[in-house]
């Protein structure tokens, strides 16, 4: 069988692509898409509407790898800390998608049912219908500035001789992930405390 003159397209190797765009800092749109992956924009048309639906191909395909399986039976705190854990690693890894994701309404059904999942933990766990939402967003914003401060530099303060206190501080902290994973692993345990208080007195 002779071997196609276009490169196979699938809705996997187009988000690839246009992740690898994103993460290189390169222009991104549909014509630089379909010149990374050797095809017309006409060709690309026929399996995308436009930029929208790339973005959104994205954010599945990022979510598919970063956020691992739930089991049926875990309690809400367990799928809080596997949500916040996945997406800190994914928003870490690919910190330019990040603006593209967030201004953009989630419609993918998978990313969806991950949310229907932790929503339906939240309330199985005992917190009310009205709290659900609103705790759902502390957790995104949580996972998101945890994310982009793993894949912030080393070094994020370079305090000059009169921020006495902060360079003391500096000295005796972690370094690089170190002190991001402590800072994140002090977060999360903080936002769960603060949960079970909300859940205990509510």
């Amino acid at each position: 069988m002779p071997r196609p003159r276009t490169p196979i397209l699938s809705v996997d190797r187009i988000a690839d692509a246009a992740i690898e765009l994103v993460d290189e800092g390169a222009g991104f749109g549909v014509n630089a898409l379909a010149r990374r992956l050797g095809v017309t924009a006409s060709s690309l048309y026929n399996h995308i509407s436009g930029r929208d639906e790339i973005i959104e191909l994205m954010r599945a395909r990022l979510a598919t790898q970063s956020i691992p399986d739930i089991p049926e039976d875990a309690g809400w705190h367990e799928v809080v800390s596997l949500v916040v854990r996945g997406q800190r690693e994914m928003y870490a890894a690919h910190p330019f998608v990040v603006p593209l994701i967030v201004g953009k309404t989630i419609t993918d059904p998978g990313v969806i049912t991950a949310y229907e999942r932790m929503a339906s933990a939240l309330i199985a766990g005992g917190f009310p219908d009205d709290d659900v939402l609103t705790i759902i967003s502390v957790i995104d914003s949580f996972s998101l500035g945890a994310g982009l401060d793993l894949a912030a530099p080393d070094d994020v303060w370079e305090p000059t001789e009169s921020a006495a206190t902060l360079s003391r501080l500096l000295k005796a902290s972690g370094h690089g992930r170190e002190r991001s994973d402590r800072a994140f692993e002090t977060g999360l345990q903080l936002l769960l405390d603060s949960l079970r208080m909300r859940l205990a007195t509510g």
